[in-house]
């Protein structure tokens, strides 16, 4: 049973975005609360362009699926191919989706989870008004994901790992649905300096991907007890820029940063799938 402090981060991470889909908000969801309404908050554009994403990219999906969300580029790691199955977790109006849609083609599917209905109603939407066929969005726990066992050749994510309370759930159920042989292509918040206590309580910085940013070795070590093999995690030196714009007068730049992290499922595994 999930206690009471995990229920309150859950349900206060859920009203954010849903917040979020319901206004349209153009800019990134790791602001602080009161700049949702901020007319002067940073274009959703702007903010994919810093995070890796070409005009290409951001041209070539449904309009209003990019919200501006992220902290990096998961598809850059994913090295998605033609008839490929990919696995967004947090997937949001579908940003991400949409872009895999194009690698995978006809021939492939893509499928987001996330646990924010006005998030999946947007993005459901989305790919029907644009007529793309190869997505579907469910609802769901990244904890516990509604997708069968060694159904998916790639899972990405982008910057929602950190929101959840049981990050070893999520390596868990990750290794569960991927295929014998599947990767993990994650672009998320990892601490490189321990986090002051005040930072780890504050809700607001909880719910924008600040507070619950894990250090290293301690994603590692999850990555590793879930079963995954070759283990990376690059840090992107570069994001400390942008994340300073998310909560000004913090210095929370000098205590986490941007990463890609990646691993591979075994072809042959002696760990039980849960």
């Amino acid at each position: 049973m999930k206690n009471e402090h995990q229920n309150r981060i859950r349900q206060a991470v859920r009203e954010r975005y849903a917040g979020i889909a319901a206004q349209r908000t153009m800019g990134c969801g790791c602001n602080p609360p009161s700049t949702i309404n901020n007319l002067n908050a940073i274009p959703a554009e702007t903010v994919s362009r810093a995070l890796g994403y070409s005009k290409d990219d951001i041209q070539s999906v449904p309009e209003g699926a990019n919200l501006g969300l992220g902290c990096g580029n998961p598809r850059a790691i994913a090295g998605l191919i033609s008839g490929e199955t990919v696995l967004d977790l947090g997937s949001g109006a579908g940003f991400d989706c949409f872009l895999a849609a194009q690698n995978v083609g006809d021939s492939g599917r893509v499928i987001g989870v996330d646990m924010t209905p006005e998030m999946v109603e947007k993005a459901r939407q989305h790919a029907e008004t644009s007529g793309i066929s190869n997505v579907e969005f469910r609802i769901g726990e990244i904890e516990h994901l509604p997708v069968a066992d060694n159904s998916m050749d790639v899972i990405m994510s982008n910057c929602v790992i950190n929101l959840s309370t049981e990050k070893q759930a999520v390596f868990n159920e990750a290794f569960r649905v991927l295929k014998p042989g599947g990767r993990l292509a994650v672009s998320d918040i990892v601490a490189t300096n321990p986090l002051p206590s005040q930072v780890r309580q504050d809700l607001s910085l909880i719910t924008g991907c600040v507070s619950g940013a894990e250090c290293i070795e301690d994603l590692k070590q999850m990555l590793f007890e879930a079963g995954f093999k070759d283990v990376r995690i690059e840090l992107l030196a570069q994001s400390r820029e942008f994340i300073k714009e998310w909560f000004p007068g913090y210095g929370i730049e000098d205590h986490i940063v941007s990463a890609s992290i990646s691993a591979i499922k075994p072809v042959e595994s002696n760990k039980d799938v849960r």
